[in-house]
């Protein structure tokens, strides 16, 4: 027994020198990197330090396949030469990414010719920030949901096989993923209460919504700058309720106010906020629906796939909105030393992106703040 165990401490004191001995193999690298975007230092100087093939020939081959296979179209030379400056630079995120997160695969994403500013500002979306986990109670609604029993929770759970979740959707350069998250949850929460799934409107949250969060009221809903799923169903309770998709669709940008309220498909009549506990996140989601979530974008801008469990992703800081839909139990992370549990993550960047649309992260460890902005909402039958 003392020698297994001398054995493991061995073998986790040589994985974590592994680890330590790439990340300052790859800090050192990055140091020499300069920060000018002109495509000659950017790919003049940079990674043989830390990978030879990424070399002026290679990375120019790879834009051009970048560009071809996501119709890329850039209007001057200069702009072509300015998004291959930051395509160069996103090679070298994405492969600090995956020494910081190797059991998921990063990589070149649609995303890989936008700087780190641009991609948080046009995909991403969460108002608050360090602020936004806390919660937020409305008059009388909005309230943290009960501690319930978690002994009876199944080992793997989806709501996709169900029925109860919509084809991956699209949101565009469009900080709008509050809505999405928001009519996501919605959409669950009616399929469980009716049996029936309907697309629902972002688009008129994005034109009409303009509630402003109780606590912080700098926190406002605002159309394609972003918003909170929270003050969403607010404006909903409200409003009187959401459209449907088809009744009125989605354009990615923001327009006038066309709600009608004789068109209302859904309503929303109450929701709640999730404890922080990923037990209690777990059970509210089986007995719910689909929950609306919010976490750190920050390892998303390069995922292709596999589960995300990153060595570092700050948790205070909230900045876009997805849907919970379900858990695993088999995803694994030599980090965490075996078979790790995950989320199951729709997002809203259209089924090009991530695992045809979804994301899955480590479940167990509140990653990337997954466990600190979790709402469930309640619609009305008719």
């Amino acid at each position: 027994m003392k020698g297994r165990q001398s054995l493991t401490l061995t073998c986790t004191t040589a994985i974590a020198a592994l680890i330590f001995s790439l990340i300052l193999s790859l800090c050192l690298a990055l140091a020499e990197i300069p920060q000018e975007p002109t495509i000659l230092q950017v790919t003049d100087n940079l990674i043989p330090t830390l990978n030879r093939k990424f070399s002026r020939n290679y990375i120019h081959k790879e834009f051009q396949v970048f560009v071809e296979k996501y119709g890329k179209n850039y209007s001057t030379r200069e702009e072509y030469m300015h998004r291959l400056g930051i395509f160069a630079k996103n090679l070298i995120r994405a492969a600090e990414h995956q020494v910081l997160d190797p059991m998921a695969v990063h990589g070149v994403t649609q995303f890989s010719d936008l700087s780190e500013e641009e991609f948080e500002r046009l995909y991403t979306g969460v108002k608050g920030g360090m602020g936004a986990a806390a919660p937020r109670l409305m008059d009388g609604v909005g309230k943290e949901a009960e501690m319930v029993e978690v002994d009876w929770l199944p080992e793997s759970f989806d709501w996709r096989e169900k029925g109860a979740v919509t084809e991956v959707k699209m949101q565009g350069a469009c900080g709008s993923c509050w809505a999405f998250s928001t009519t996501g949850a919605i959409e669950g929460a009616n399929f469980v209460a009716t049996g029936k799934l309907l697309s629902l409107s972002e688009q008129q949250l994005v034109d009409c919504d303009q509630m402003c969060d109780v606590k912080d009221k700098t926190a406002c809903d605002n159309g394609c700058s972003g918003g909170l799923m929270t003050n969403a169903y607010k404006y909903l309770i409200e409003s009187g309720g959401l459209e449907d998709e088809n009744s009125y669709p989605y354009t990615g940008r923001r327009e006038d106010c066309k709600f009608k309220p004789e068109k209302v498909a859904v309503k929303v009549v109450n929701f709640t906020n999730i404890p922080i506990d990923e037990n209690q996140i777990a059970a509210n989601l089986v007995l719910h629906g689909p929950l609306a979530v919010g976490l750190n974008a920050f390892f998303m801008q390069t995922y292709i796939g596999g589960v995300s469990c990153p060595i570092i992703c700050d948790k205070r800081w909230i900045n876009h909105g997805v849907l919970l839909v379900g858990y695993g139990a088999k995803g694994f992370s030599i980090l965490r030393f075996g078979y790790q549990p995950y989320w199951i993550i729709k997002n809203s960047w259209g089924k090009r992106w991530g695992e045809h649309g979804y994301y899955r992260l480590c479940r167990g460890h509140a990653m990337c703040g997954i466990n600190t902005m979790v709402s469930a909402v309640a619609t009305k039958v008719y």
